[in-house]
């Protein structure tokens, strides 16, 4: 009886739903050495990804010297800390047309006698085999310092938007042409009653219409690197805000450097020179100018450019292993339609910095500047000093 009933049940199959589910393959992140270390595969794409970041913190004893300067009133910020952080993007993909990158570089600030924190876009841009189209660094900046130039710089160091497109040409050539926010390079526009003697505005500056353009022509090798550099930049007077006929000018800048490795001193070293003139474009100069700066003097209905003429200089060596130090400095001459805004400027930092760990900085810098101004200007000459202590880690 038991074997009949066993025999009468009816014989069913196992149901989809009853069945073990196989699990979804999975996508393990894979390891991208096309572009070098840190990148690793979007996983399902072709493009390569790389995370970094950057975190610094310093304090520095700010301007001291000559007076006016940051510790002559008892309202002065005279230590001043500072705190950065950054993240980095870099995301790669080989085409057909050559490497499509996205670099996006995000900074977040805090320091002394600022109440909120600050977010900047240090870059954020999109490569496309030459062209370079965002935030980036200008191409006119052949060289940005070498110690950590955090009051006074001898050179320019300016991120900006643009639009460029480099040529290659082979075995280290190439040549650069980019269209730039004029805005970034502007120092100012004096404009004096018609007599010259009475100062009705600091900065007569007009609106945007013409955009910077900057040209280069550049070298790497083994040697080192070279670059000519020039730039047109628009002096545009707000006539309509401060009267007078006086017609904008075009303003312009030619440089060139050079940056030799040398081995023969030392393993690492590196000496560098660069040499720039400016008409109606003093900031292609250098972006650490006095005040007293101008692109440009108003006097009655004539509008006159400002010369400049800068020279810069400076040296990095590894010593003793871990350690190195840099030194820099320059002298910088403006020359502008009126004697009242006539000036030079020079001076230069020395940094020692120790990295025992890759990635990872510890070092101090002092930095000094010497201002000559004329008799008629009015100002007294100065002698000013900065010292800053910074530990860094990159990753």
């Amino acid at each position: 009886m038991a074997a009949a009933g066993l025999a009468a049940l009816p014989v069913t199959s196992a149901g989809a739903a009853d069945l073990p589910i196989a699990p979804e393959p999975v996508d393990y992140v894979q390891v991208c050495d096309a572009f070098g270390n840190g990148f690793f595969y979007l996983p399902g794409t072709e493009t390569c990804l790389k995370v970094g970041g950057r975190i610094r913190a310093e304090v520095s004893a700010q301007q001291f010297g000559d007076s006016p300067n940051f510790w002559d009133e008892d309202s002065d910020i005279s230590v001043r800390y500072r705190t950065r952080g950054y993240a980095r993007f870099d995301a790669r993909t080989h085409t057909e047309y050559g490497i499509l990158r996205n670099y996006l570089s995000v900074v977040f600030q805090n320091q002394t006698g600022t109440a909120a924190d600050t977010t900047t876009i240090e870059f954020g841009f999109i490569q496309f085999g030459g062209l370079t189209a965002g935030r980036a660094q200008s191409v006119w900046d052949f060289w940005t310092g070498y110690a950590f130039g955090v009051f006074f710089t001898d050179y320019t160091d300016i991120k900006q938007n643009l639009f460029s497109y480099t040529q290659s040409f082979g075995n280290g050539f190439s040549a650069t042409l980019s269209v730039e926010d004029g805005t970034r390079r502007r120092t100012n526009i004096a404009r004096l009653n018609a007599a010259g003697t009475t100062l009705i505005a600091a900065n007569a500056y007009g609106g945007h219409r013409v955009p910077d353009f900057v040209a280069a022509l550049r070298v790497d090798q083994g040697w080192g690197s070279a670059q000519v550099m020039g730039a047109l930049h628009q002096v545009a007077y707000d006539r309509s805000t401060y009267q007078g006929t006086a017609d904008s000018e075009l303003g312009f800048a030619l440089g060139a450097g050079v940056s030799v490795n040398a081995p023969f001193l030392t393993a690492g070293a590196v000496f560098l020179a660069e040499a720039i003139y400016t008409d109606g474009a003093s900031r292609y100069g250098i972006d650490s100018w006095n005040g007293q700066i101008t692109d440009a003097v108003v006097t009655g209905n004539s509008l006159e450019t400002t010369t400049t003429w800068n020279l810069a200089a400076g040296y990095r060596q590894p010593i003793f292993g871990d350690w190195e130090i840099a030194l820099e400095g320059g002298y910088h001459q403006a020359d502008a339609a009126l004697r009242a805004y006539d000036f030079a400027q020079w001076g230069g930092n020395a940094a020692l910095t120790w990295q025992p760990v890759a990635g990872f900085l510890m070092g101090g810098e002092i930095g000094y500047q010497t201002r000559n101004f004329t008799r008629a200007s009015g100002l007294s000459d100065g002698d000013f000093w900065v010292a800053t202590f910074r530990v860094q880690r990159t990753f």
